[in-house]
């Protein structure tokens, strides 16, 4: 879509957008001016070059506002008197249509929602991904900007087009739509790339986009598609990698991760934005440490996030004291990927809890470790009478599975947590798990229905109640990069339908319990797609564009995603490569292929990987019982990140305790 309006940069198109607003559904979500948003001038900086970023998280507004990372990015940028960040979301259906249509100055662009401004106007086009299935609203994104969906087609008047977040870790899908990605933390690297763009603009922008580019490439810090090429085998090997090689001189082998060593000195996000729409969180959210040494072989985020780096009871006081004054929001959530295992949690737990008291402020956890939960744990966070259910994740839903994924958590160990918060007056527990683990049986799932049994006997026993309940909640299992299941098969979504059917009839065919126990679960075809993004290679961009050319957008959301639409254009779009959707699905790897993401570097031993994958298929065959200990409070077990990230894990205890508040 070319854009034909002749405004100037930096422009508001909202004079155009405002009076079609009223045709489309949830009109707010698109008009700005939340509480704690920043609007700066175009040309803000006092001196040399302003550095503009558009930055976007590839959803609805209420999904992408309360995104933490970019709310911490945009205030990281907007604290630079020389840096302009707005935000975009995606947009919805509706207003995709009113903006393709426009008005008597052409299409209307995909714009900003602090000022309005058009998206293809700034330097910078960020994007963070959590979930690879943002991929085509980030195509129709950059389309709605005006901006050309393929890197190699734009020009000097285009914005670098940046991605991050976890799905970054293997961008090679979308090597064509993007200009360059970045591994890991971002609140140091966004600065400095900020300072390569504004030395570049302020020499007159010398050699174009691809001077900029190299200039980023050449710090190793910032991954450019384009200046590697990808070699592929013969039709005997299935088309598989050969290698992947820089093509021009200065540019690294392997780019390497950012890791943020403290965060005790970024208090971030200090003005959380307060949205104008209702969002899927309303809660003003502290991360009180990054990266988990569990060792949960799944677990794509706990890996390419270590080591584990807390923040201090003060500064966690701190932050959360600050954000309830600037936000007004009731409800504070302490996160991280296992919240419980924070060194000093049960002091942060009872000091806020002490300090709240009697207000309107609760405190919530996520997810929970069976094996880190306690009473007085969640005594302290129910303290002001909000006393919800409680989320367990064993995972695996029999034993063999747990230790076969190194959730070493027994059914015993779940049986004692759940008769504590039943005795204690809890009346819901929700159990998370997941169906299609490697080497995982119709058997293993089925125990699932086995356990939620035992939990609700438990329940009543415990309580003398009958109207306790417990939740079964299941997902896909989906193989990701980084992770010793990188080399593993993806089950077919055929078989996992089949088990879920299986394990859903069990349930509700019991007449003692089956009433009581509630089960959720999504069928196996997203995961499918899912997985088909997460380990792809270059040739899967083909099929991305494809998906959005014939209508692909929020493929996130049930009720727009279609498996029909992506098996059509997979099929099409793979024709003649030597490969197909189950080559990147339900095959497994071994260890000698090239994985598209072997030139990325997230710290992790690719050796130490495979050792832990063998580890886990020995485990499953009754050979070995091994189990990974938590590196936090055992010897170092060789994983390689803190050697080659030249990092080191960072925990308490600080021996401090929060004080109450002093009335002013």
């Amino acid at each position: 879509m070319a854009t034909t309006t002749t405004q100037l940069p930096g422009a508001s198109v909202f004079p155009r957008l405002e009076p079609r607003l009223s045709s489309v559904a949830k009109p707010i979500q698109y008009v700005g001016g939340e509480l704690n948003s920043t609007l700066k001038e175009w040309d803000c900086a006092p001196e040399g070059a302003t550095v503009r970023w558009a930055l976007m998280y590839p959803d609805a507004y209420e999904v992408g506002l309360p995104n933490q990372g970019v709310q911490i990015l945009y205030e990281v940028l907007n604290e630079r008197d020389w840096i302009v960040a707005e935000r975009t979301y995606a947009v919805w259906p509706d207003l995709e249509s009113v903006m393709r249509a426009g008005d008597e100055h052409g299409p209307i662009p995909q714009f900003t929602v602090d000022q309005h401004r058009a998206v293809r106007d700034f330097d910078l086009f960020g994007l963070s991904f959590s979930t690879e299935l943002g991929y085509t609203n980030m195509l129709n994104a950059l389309d709605l900007a005006g901006i050309p969906i393929h890197s190699a087609d734009r020009t000097d008047l285009d914005p670098i087009v940046l991605a991050g977040g976890h799905a970054a870790f293997n961008p090679e899908p979308i090597a064509d739509f993007i200009d360059a990605a970045v591994l890991g933390d971002g609140e140091e690297v966004v600065l400095a790339i900020s300072e390569v763009v504004r030395e570049w603009k302020g020499e007159g922008s010398p050699g174009g986009r691809e001077e900029v580019l190299r200039r980023l490439a050449v710090s190793g810090g910032v991954y450019v598609p384009a200046f590697y090429d990808v070699s592929y085998g013969t039709a005997s090997d299935a088309g598989a990698i050969a290698a992947v090689v820089p093509n021009r001189d200065g540019i690294p082998h392997r780019v390497r991760k950012h890791t943020l060593m403290d965060l005790d000195a970024w208090p971030y996000p200090a003005k959380p934005l307060v949205p104008l729409a209702e969002t899927v969180h309303e809660r003003f959210s502290v991360e009180i440490f990054r990266g988990c040494t569990r060792g949960c072989r799944f677990c794509q985020a706990g890996m390419i996030t270590r080591p584990v780096r807390e923040r201090s009871i003060e500064t966690i006081g701190a932050m959360v004291e600050n954000g309830i004054r600037k936000s007004g929001f009731e409800e504070v959530g302490l996160l991280s990927l296992s919240s419980a295992d924070h060194t000093e949690i049960a002091d942060v737990a009872t000091g806020l809890a002490d300090r709240y008291e009697g207000s309107n402020v609760s405190l919530s956890l996520p997810s929970t470790r069976v094996d880190a939960f306690n009473i007085s744990l969640a005594n302290e966070f129910s303290r002001n009478g909000r006393r919800s259910g409680l989320t367990f994740a064993p995972e695996g839903g029999s034993e063999r599975m747990r230790k076969v994924i190194n959730k070493m958590v027994t059914e015993d160990d779940l049986i004692r947590t759940v008769a504590a918060a039943y005795s204690h007056g809890w009346r819901q527990v929700k159990l998370y798990f997941m169906c299609g683990l490697p080497t995982e049986t119709d058997e293993d799932v089925l125990q699932i229905a086995e356990l939620a049994k035992r939990v609700i006997a438990t329940g009543r026993e415990v309580s003398g109640r009958n109207d306790v309940r417990c939740t079964v909640s299941i997902g896909g299992f989906v193989p990701k990069p980084h992770t010793p299941f990188q080399w593993a098969a993806q089950l077919d979504h055929e078989t996992t339908d089949e088990r879920l059917r299986k394990l859903r009839d069990l349930v509700r065919e019991d007449r003692k319990f089956g009433r009581a126990i509630g089960f959720r679960y999504h069928d196996g075809k997203p995961g499918i797609v899912e997985g088909l993004l997460s380990r792809g290679d270059r040739r899967v961009g083909r099929v991305i564009e494809a998906v959005w050319r014939d209508g692909g957008r929020f493929d996130g959301w049930s009720e727009h995603f279609s498996y029909e639409r992506w098996m059509t254009a997979a099929q099409t779009a793979l024709q003649g490569t030597g490969v197909d959707l189950d080559w990147f699905t339900t095959r497994e790897r071994t260890y000698d292929e090239v994985l598209p993401w072997d030139h990325l570097d997230s710290g992790l031993d690719k050796d130490w990987l495979w050792s832990d994958w063998e580890d886990a298929l020995a485990v499953a065959d009754g050979s070995s019982d091994v189990e990974v200990e938590d590196c936090r409070w055992t010897p170092c077990y060789d994983c390689g990140v803190c050697p080659e990230m030249n990092t080191e894990i960072q925990i308490g205890p600080t021996g401090q305790k929060l004080l109450p508040l002093s009335v002013m």
